[in-house]
């Protein structure tokens, strides 16, 4: 097993036809379980570990219905549907339940395909920015996931003081795994979940909040995967629209090359 704190949290044991084994990590604990992203990957996991995958992952949908618990869960992973070019995926990550009886906390669709050299354009420009090694690393602030990453913000840091007076959910960042780690699918799927919840930036109050579905796009291929490497990613992420208990908030993800690497959007419920 590789002793990287990600690859130990993402893997899985074949259990029978279209199914896997798993165990949440204590290295990526969350508030209340797990952090979302590293869960997303591991559910991501169940399809890149598949026999019968084709191609690579293009759209991920996580729904989560439970905080995953500590230890095993079963992930279920299966191709629905296989196209000449593209394929796909549901999967269901499954837990015992107080009673014994297994019960979901997570669903998910997937569709993997096989890419093509084709005309290409990058109409999302990454914003103008200092170079990572000019901005100040984040400070974990009593999270374990937090740890995980190197975390270095531009604009839109964690409010200092929670006083009610926020005006903007814009946060700016670099980002990569710590320690390094070269950059693939599956790190890239929970690295589309690292920002807080745009709810706190806006209002500058720090209330319960949690992500119930996330969609991440994966724009990149292996080759742009392998020239980023262990190198920081900038990250983007801002709220549209809070209403109701429920708020989206968009982020986008580059290389340092100014490659946008993959785009997420995501609904999160908060209270008062």
């Amino acid at each position: 097993m590789s002793e990287h704190f990600f690859d130990q949290a993402v893997a899985l044991q074949p259990d029978g036809d279209n199914a896997f084994r798993g165990a949440a990590h204590p290295a990526w604990a969350n508030m209340v379980g797990p952090f979302g992203g590293i869960t997303a990957a591991s559910a991501l996991n169940g399809v890149l570990s598949h026999p019968k995958l084709l191609g690579v992952p293009i759209a991920l949908t996580v729904n989560y219905a439970a905080a995953l618990g500590a230890g095993p869960y079963r992930l279920a992973a299966v191709p629905v549907r296989t196209n000449r070019s593209t394929q796909h995926w549901t999967l269901a990550m499954t837990q015992p339940g107080a009673d014994g009886a297994e019960e979901t906390v997570l669903t998910a669709t997937a569709v993997t395909a096989v890419r093509r050299d084709t005309w290409s354009q990058n109409d999302q420009p990454m914003p103008a920015a200092p170079p990572p090694q000019e901005a100040e690393r984040l400070t974990p602030f009593g999270v374990e996931w937090l740890e995980r990453y190197d975390m270095r913000p531009v604009h839109g840091i964690v409010p200092s003081t929670w006083d009610g007076r926020g005006d903007h959910s814009l946060t700016q960042l670099w980002v990569r795994d710590e320690p390094g780690r070269p950059l693939d699918f599956l790190s890239l799927a929970s690295l589309a979940d690292v920002f807080y919840p745009r709810v706190w930036l806006r209002r500058a109050t720090r209330v319960p909040a949690g992500t119930v579905s996330i969609t991440t796009y994966f724009h990149a291929d292996a080759a742009l995967l392998a020239r980023t490497g262990t190198g920081y990613l900038f990250g983007q992420a801002q709220a549209q629209a809070f209403r109701n208990g429920f708020f989206d908030q968009t982020a986008q993800l580059w290389n340092e090359g100014g490659e946008l690497l993959a785009t997420s959007h995501q609904i999160v419920y908060y209270k008062e």
